[in-house]
């Protein structure tokens, strides 16, 4: 007999703005890009995908990721006085926190995300149909 996921019956959760999602907190990690992305960004920065990638991404085992400013101290770079400043054109990976395959234990979610990010039982309940439609597409 297989266990339910603690999220089987739901989740609240809603952004509250408070940028905590887009800080280290003492542990190093990629913002990854799909192409998707890559072209999104180049649009509304007005580059091309290859100016838009020399001047803001690195590359981890053959993925593009935004590159982390030392000066930034592990912060995004579009994070200014706790928000994003390129939320339009923000990624994937951003656009579909706190629903992280690495988020979606009990142990992880009630130790680390509900106890820093302000948005976790709050709003709407994301539904495990939605929740798990999330979670196949950091599969790909």
């Amino acid at each position: 007999m297989s266990r339910k996921p603690f999220y089987a019956e739901g989740i609240k959760f809603e952004c509250q703005g408070s940028g905590k999602c887009c800080t280290s907190r003492g542990s190093y990690g990629f913002v990854y890009l799909t192409d998707d992305d890559q072209k999104r960004f180049a649009k509304y920065f007005k580059l091309t995908r290859m100016q838009f990638k020399k001047q803001y991404c690195g590359t981890k085992d053959g993925n593009v990721h935004l590159l982390d400013p030392v000066e930034n101290k592990g912060d995004c770079m579009f994070l200014e006085d706790k928000k994003c400043t390129v939320y339009e054109a923000r990624p994937q990976h951003c656009r579909t926190w706190p629903f992280w395959p690495e988020n979606m234990s009990p142990r992880v979610w009630n130790k680390e995300i509900a106890t820093f990010c302000p948005g976790v039982g709050k709003g709407k309940v994301h539904t495990f149909e939605e929740i798990k439609k999330v979670l196949d597409s950091h599969k790909d």
